[in-house]
C-alpha cells in the first residue's frame, strides 16, 4: 500500500481551498497563516505545479487551479476516510472526548441542565459542546453527534426526530399581574412584544405574525417591541419582565415548571412545523460513546 507523502501539506491545501484563505485555514488548523502558506508552497514544489492563483484583493484571495480543482474531491474524501478509520479504532471504547453540536439556546435551556446525568452514567466520556447557530461541517470540525432544529433533512447526516413542540406566548408572573387585561390575544396590542431574531420565518420558524393570525388577532401590530438575536436571551428578557415572548415549548419547559414564566392563552394551540432531531454520520453510528449519548438524549426527552 502506498501512502501519500506530505499529509500535513495536504491538510493545509484542503483547508485553504475550502476557506479560500490561508488565514482562515490557519485558524482551523491552529497554526500561523505563514505556516499554512509554507506547507502549500512545499506541496506545489514537490508536485511541480501550482495549486492556487493568488489574488491581492477581493473576497476570495485563493482560487484553485484547474488541476487542483479536479484533485480536491479525492483529497477531501481521503481525509474523511482517514477520520472514519481513526473512529473505527475507538469504537470498542466509550472513553475519550465526545463532541456534540447544538445551538447556544438549546445548550442553555435544555442540554446543560440535564448533562450531569449523562456524565454520571458515562464518567469516562468527556463531552465537548460546539455551540453554533449555523450548521457545521461534521467532518472538518470533528463533530460526533448533534441536535438540530428544522425539517429533518440535512445532507450527509442521519436525522432521528427527538421532540416536536408547541409555540405560545409567555411572560413573567409579575408582568401578568401588572397587565391584568391580558385575557384574550387581542390584548397583546397593549404589551411589549419580544422578537427572536435568531430564527428565520422563511425557513419555517414560527413568528409573531403567524401565531397572532392563528389566534385571530392579526390586527395586533408586530413592527414594534424588543428584538434579541438569541433564543435563551429572549426567554430571559421575558423572565425579567421586559415583555411577552413567543416561546418554543422545549426551550420554555423548565422555566414554566419553575414558575419563572407563565403561558398565556393556553386555549390557542399552535404546533411548530419544525422539530428537534438527533443527527450524526451513518458511518459513525457504531461508535460506543456516540450511541450512549444518543440513547441518553432520547431517554431524557421521553421523560417530558
Amino acid at each position: 500500500m502506498r501512502l501519500p507523502a506530505h499529509l500535513n501539506a495536504l491538510r493545509a491545501f484542503e483547508a485553504s481551498a475550502r476557506h479560500q484563505s490561508f488565514s482562515a485555514a490557519a485558524t482551523e488548523l491552529n497554526v500561523t497563516p505563514a505556516a499554512v502558506g509554507q506547507l502549500v508552497r512545499s506541496l506545489e514544489e514537490s508536485l511541480g505545479t501550482l495549486l492556487f492563483h493568488r489574488s491581492s484583493g477581493g473576497r476570495a484571495r485563493l482560487l484553485l487551479t484547474e488541476t487542483a480543482l479536479r484533485a480536491l474531491p479525492d483529497i477531501r474524501a481521503g481525509f474523511e476516510r482517514l477520520s472514519l478509520g481513526v473512529e473505527r479504532l475507538k469504537e470498542a471504547s466509550a472513553n475519550g472526548v465526545l463532541t456534540v453540536a447544538v445551538s447556544p439556546a438549546f445548550a442553555a435551556k435544555w442540554l446543560l441542565p440535564r448533562i450531569d446525568r449523562f456524565q454520571a452514567a458515562w464518567p469516562d466520556t468527556d463531552v465537548r459542546l460546539d455551540t453554533n447557530l449555523k450548521p457545521v461541517d461534521f467532518v472538518a470540525q470533528g463533530i460526533d453527534i448533534g441536535v438540530r432544529y428544522g425539517a429533518g433533512n440535512w445532507p450527509g447526516l442521519v436525522a432521528e426526530k427527538l421532540m416536536g413542540e408547541e409555540i405560545y406566548p409567555v411572560c413573567s408572573p409579575a408582568l401578568l399581574r401588572q397587565k391584568r387585561r391580558l385575557r384574550v390575544p387581542a390584548d397583546l396590542a397593549r404589551a411589549t412584544l419580544i422578537h427572536d431574531l435568531s430564527v428565520d420565518s422563511h425557513a419555517g420558524f414560527a413568528s409573531w405574525d403567524a401565531w397572532l393570525e392563528k389566534a385571530g388577532a392579526s390586527t395586533v401590530t408586530t413592527n414594534r417591541g424588543m428584538r434579541i438575536n438569541n433564543s435563551a436571551a429572549v426567554l430571559q428578557a421575558a423572565i425579567d419582565g421586559h415583555g411577552v415572548a413567543l416561546a418554543r415549548s422545549v426551550m420554555a419547559r423548565d422555566d414554566l415548571a419553575a414558575g419563572r414564566l407563565v403561558r398565556l392563552f393556553p386555549e390557542v394551540t399552535f404546533t411548530s412545523a419544525l422539530a428537534y432531531y438527533v443527527v450524526y454520520r451513518a458511518e459513525c453510528a457504531g461508535l460506543s460513546r456516540l450511541g450512549a449519548f444518543r440513547d441518553w438524549v432520547f431517554r431524557e426527552a421521553g421523560k417530558e
